[in-house]
């Protein structure tokens, strides 16, 4: 079998969802730093969200199934904990899914812009912890639908 380009690996692996959110792939979610080849053994670079997160041995798991799937054979992945994962590697695709599927985005100023599904401002904040330690819960005063917030890190 002939070697599949990067950007073919980079495709296989936009295809993984991430375990906790299963609507954002972990391209969108930003933990893939790098995908290259070193002679026959290709080589993913990995940057967990937090340092403990639950996922971490599932997401590795995920992605050799997926690349030994497609047929590679020699695969090594490699923890890159510097520097730390931030939000701000969120892709705008990814984003945009996390709001599709009821859990506002990442902002800067701390908060949720507006519910993510009636798109109201008169929002308040339940507990900072939501349903895993990266998400706050949070309920729309109009809607009256809670939501989680995806935590700014």
């Amino acid at each position: 079998m002939q070697k599949p380009s990067v950007e073919q690996v980079w495709e296989w692996l936009d295809a993984v969802p991430d375990p906790e959110i299963p609507v954002i792939s972990l391209v969108d979610l930003g933990i893939i730093r790098d995908v290259a080849w070193e002679d026959e053994t290709l080589i993913v670079a990995v940057t967990p969200t937090y340092s403990g997160c639950p996922a971490t041995s599932v997401i590795a798991m995920d992605i050799e199934t997926a690349l030994r799937d497609h047929g590679i054979a020699d695969l090594k992945l490699k923890t890159q904990i510097s520097p730390a994962w931030t939000t701000d590697w969120l892709s705008q695709k990814g984003r945009a899914k996390l709001e599709d599927y009821g859990i506002a985005p990442p902002r800067p100023a701390g908060g949720p812009e507006h519910c993510p599904r009636c798109k109201s401002e008169n929002v308040t904040r339940v507990s900072q912890f939501g349903s895993t330690p990266c998400k706050a819960h949070w309920r729309c005063q109009d809607c009256l639908e809670p939501f989680d917030y995806f935590k700014c890190i």
